[in-house]
């Protein structure tokens, strides 16, 4: 139950001038079923291991062919008998012979240093024991510049996958397990700087920056652009740092015998009537939570992922990252420094499985793991106290509420009074200076927003949503209606999005998750649910998130337009604006835009500039862009947009009913030929057809999926996967064709009257569907529009209207009206649980072609649409994407509307306002071919 032994006390982590030597690389490595089954004697210097295979450091073995990985949410994949875990527990022997470089200073002390063992390690070199680590995610050092020697080092160590660490390790992510983070020899010369904590305040009314250390007294700051000099404090004018403008200073930590870099930011965080403030201002967290993640090396990132990530966020309006559930690598952690995130950096604790037995026996408030509690908060405060990044600690995750997690906070809040202290499982507040919810409903939140908690101590608190907005495959929908909670009340300052990446590791040509290697016990998807992919490319829940939390809100009407800040800190000096007008989705005109200073909080009113006169439907779309190149971004990368309606669209002259039908073998009326039978559209012009007929359903969503009572079962219950269509009458007219038809499951009394009128005139072909529920319809309808095939060489997609990514009713922020154009292929977003995706939304009009032949649709006045390979039915029944192969047609849904999405697949499910209900129903489309 207790912590790890040996290892010396916690420090700050830091490089120097001192002797330093990696050990990561290859390294002899031998798996064992067992720690009985494990060879004696591995660590004597003369024990045989040429037999063994080779592993990297760092590294999983699971990753390295050595058993596999597996994934749960908040099961414990071995029986709940803490401090006991099972005897079958895979024991892995890492042996590493390494020489001491030139020049190593033989007479000092020197640290052996891991960052991360997953999950217990016993270490020892030269044949001498140097202890056991615990806490997979914190690190831990040895004394062992006595054992050290030139040449022919014997460096073992002896990693357990499971440990009484583990019952404090149920974080919601694979087990795996090895030495995953960097393995350093760290010289540490007699005199140095053995530890150091800097503060690094700043004063927003005086301008003025505090700086002092707190370190052995020989220890001392240097830093020139400030003029201070061998100091141990200093009060000088500085730049604060913020995550808008992460302003670092450059300087040293010093003794006479050695020289520690340092990148200083001066920043204060405090709590004023109950708002968090940072510099002064009042500070919004557009955040994101974020595991360490790489799909082909696990949680053995390499820096440059870690660079890519911060680089995505910025480039995508993310001010703020929690780091779920663990200490990052401490090299994320200066570049949150560097580049401008705020960090609620959290300690390696959740024990979720004890949720399931009532949380009988949770470590959390039993004195007997006390001391464990304060060890991974030690390690966490002591290794990460000198980032500017880092604005909060947190205790950690999900491990509900206890003494010990109280003890906890005292010591941290102790230690180090600068940072609040942020945990979710403190429902009551007693022992956290922040009120943290995850998941928490719009209404929820909206209450919490006007103070009408019973909790009188909650009322005084802060109150931020350290996980919203559940990003698992399509989705999330609702951000905006957060976002706007998050402006109407200042002591609601945000929150971050769960999650930032898809846990999906390569295998077997897909990203495999839970259930892929064979675990008898895990919790499938669930590990899926980021906002970008597994090999980092965005989803469009991460491009609605930059639209919706843009820091510029840009808007107007035909006359005026209003230029927003929402920037906590910064003026809007550092953008341009420039703007472009369409027609019909053509660019007539263009130019940049004289914005006047507008600071932090404000905003600007401008005239729209002077447009040409035009015939059609005009948009005018504001971009702001960065005026010069950043460290994250170029110049020209945009920021912000709005787009306000200039013109509107001619009326849409509705085709008359001018063409006679035809009788034969076929029915035919202008450009289409019918089946006498069914009704159904065989033929327009030159190319066959299949329907159009009536569709009500779509592959679920894994929100649709999501919550205790989900949408696709209910969906499923009323048979909306398998309606069957009976044709009523085949009605040929003068000049018209109505099919009457009832759309209904089986075994169910309720239904859908679909009746279709056909007119033409010339080459055009118009269709007016009408639809009238029959019966009492138990649930919402996931679409409600129609399905055809075409043939499979259509494969270009050009449209007007919502793009050019894909759009839902309470997630399309983030697409703007234009003339857009694309294939077939690349319509489809590539969810690594295949699931409904792809809808473009209101189309004026869409052609489908082959060089140039093919078929138009237009709207009456507008439609949603999706064009795929495969029918929804195949989409329905695939588990990973490479299932998914292509027919012989294109399968074309035109959509009147869809069912909005929701975050229910952990979190609230879709606003009643994007509901989608069985109601009686008009839609028109007209169809021409193309020649």
């Amino acid at each position: 139950m207790g912590p790890g032994t040996g290892a010396l006390p916690p420090r700050a982590f830091f490089t120097s001038d001192a002797a330093s030597l990696s050990l990561d690389g290859a390294w002899r490595f031998h798996l064992s079923p067992s720690a009985a089954a494990a060879p004696a004697g591995v660590e004597r210097e003369d024990f045989d291991d040429s037999g063994w295979s080779t592993i990297t450091v760092p590294g999983h073995w699971q990753l390295q062919g050595h058993g596999s990985p597996a994934y749960t949410n908040v099961q414990y994949p071995f029986p709940i008998e803490p401090p006991f875990v099972p005897s079958d527990n895979p024991t892995g022997d890492h042996r590493l012979t390494f020489d001491l470089p030139s020049g190593w200073p033989s007479d000092e002390p020197a640290a052996l240093r891991f960052d991360g063992i997953d999950s217990c390690g016993r270490v020892w070199l030269n044949g001498a024991e140097l202890g056991v680590t615990r806490g997979s995610r914190l690190p831990s050092e040895f004394e062992v510049g006595h054992l050290l020697r030139p040449q022919g080092n014997v460096l073992v160590v002896r990693v357990h996958q499971w440990s009484s660490g583990s019952y404090l390790e149920d974080q919601d992510m694979w087990w795996m397990s090895g030495i995953f983070r960097a393995v350093t020899l760290l010289s540490r010369p007699r005199g140095g700087v053995a530890d150091f904590h800097l503060h690094a305040s700043y004063d927003h009314v005086s301008g003025l920056g505090r700086l002092s250390i707190t370190a052995a007294p020989e220890v001392l700051i240097t830093v020139p652009e400030l003029g201070v000099q061998d100091a141990r404090s200093a009060e000088v004018p500085v730049e604060p740092w913020s995550a808008e403008n992460p302003r670092l200073y450059d300087g040293f930590v010093h003794t006479a015998v050695e020289r520690v870099p340092v990148r200083i930011g001066f920043r204060t965080v405090a709590i004023e009537d109950g708002v968090i403030t940072i510099n002064g201002s009042r500070v919004v967290f557009r955040g994101v939570n974020r595991h360490e993640h790489h799909p082909r090396l696990g949680r053995a990132v390499p820096r440059e992922t870690a660079l890519a990530d911060v680089l995505l966020m910025k480039r995508h309006n993310v001010n703020a990252v929690r780091t779920s559930h663990y200490p990052p690598d401490p090299h994320f952690l200066q570049l949150c420094d560097e580049y401008g995130l705020w960090v609620i950096d959290e300690c390696d604790l959740e024990t979720h499985g004890f949720g399931d037995l009532g949380w009988e026996g949770n470590p959390s408030d039993d004195p007997r793991w006390a001391e464990s509690y304060l060890d991974r908060m030690r390690r966490t405060v002591e290794r990460d106290k000198n980032h500017p990044s880092v604005v909060m600690w947190s205790l950690g995750n999900e491990a509900h509420t206890g003494r010990n997690l109280a003890a906890m906070a005292s010591w941290a809040r102790d230690r180090d009074p600068s940072r609040p202290v942020h945990y979710e499982g403190d429902r009551e507040c007693e022992y956290v200076d922040v009120y943290s919810r995850m998941y928490a409903p719009h209404e929820e939140v909206e209450e919490i927003g006007r103070r009408e908690d019973t909790n009188a101590r909650r009322r005084t608190l802060p109150f931020i949503l350290c996980e919203f907005a559940h990003a698992m495959g399509n989705g999330p929908g609702g951000m905006l209606e957060y976002r706007e909670l998050f402006e109407r009340y200042r002591h609601v300052q945000g929150g971050f999005i769960w999650e930032w990446i898809d846990h999906g590791l390569e295998a077997d040509g897909h990203y495999a998750y839970g259930g892929d290697f064979g675990e008898k016990i895990h919790d499938g998807n669930f590990v899926i649910d980021g906002l970008v992919f597994p090999d980092r490319t965005p989803s469009p829940g991460l491009v609605e998130f930059a639209k919706v939390f843009e820091p510029v809100r840009i808007t107007g009407t035909a006359q005026s337009l209003r230029v927003e800040s929402h920037y906590d800190h910064v003026s809007l000096d550092h953008l341009r604006f420039d703007w472009v007008y369409e027609v019909d989705g053509a660019e007539v005109a263009s130019g940049s835009l004289d914005v006047p200073a507008v600071t932090a909080g404000e905003h600007a009113e401008l005239q729209v500039p002077q447009l040409p006169a035009a015939s059609g439907e005009g948009w005018l779309t504001v971009r702001a862009s960065l005026a010069t190149a950043t460290t994250w971004a170029d110049a020209g990368h945009v920021i912000a947009w709005g787009q306000i309606a200039i013109a509107e669209a001619a009326p849409v002259s509705p085709v008359t009913a001018v063409e006679l039908v035809g009788v034969g073998d076929v029915l035919s009326l202008g450009p289409g030929e019918f089946d006498p039978a069914s009704g159904l559209l065989t033929r327009i012009g030159e190319h066959p057809v299949q329907g159009p007929r009536l569709d009500l359903w779509r592959a679920p969503t894994d929100n649709d999926r999501g919550s205790d009572a989900p949408d696709d079962r209910a969906w499923r219950e009323a048979g909306l996967h398998r309606l069957q269509h009976r044709v009523i009458e085949v009605g040929v007219r003068e000049k018209a064709l109505v099919v009457r038809t009832r759309v209904a499951p089986p075994a169910l009394g309720f239904g859908m009257l679909a009746d279709y009128h056909w007119t033409a005139d010339g080459d055009r072909l118009r269709l007016q569907l009408d639809v009238t529920p029959d019966g009492e319809w138990p649930c919402t309808l996931p679409r409600l529009g129609l399905r055809l095939t075409l043939p499979a060489e259509l494969t270009t997609v050009e449209w007007f209207g919502a793009g050019p990514g894909e759009a839902y009713a309470d997630s399309r922020q983030a697409v703007r009206t234009g003339r857009f154009k694309s294939t077939v292929d690349e319509l489809q977003t590539p969810y690594v649980f295949p699931q409904e995706n792809g809808n473009r939304a209101d189309a004026r009009w869409l052609q489908i072609t082959a060089g140039g032949r093919g078929l138009r649709v237009s709207g009456e006045p507008v439609f949603d649409f999706t064009a795929r390979r495969w029918t929804t039915e195949d989409l329905d029944a695939a588990r990973h994407p490479d299932e998914l192969k292509p027919r012989e047609h294109v399968h074309l849904n035109l959509d009147l509307a869809q069912n909005g999405l929701g975050t229910a697949s952990c979190g609230p499910g879709v606003l009643p306002q994007y509901r989608l209900y069985a109601q009686k129903a008009s839609f028109s489309l007209t169809f021409t071919p193309l020649s």
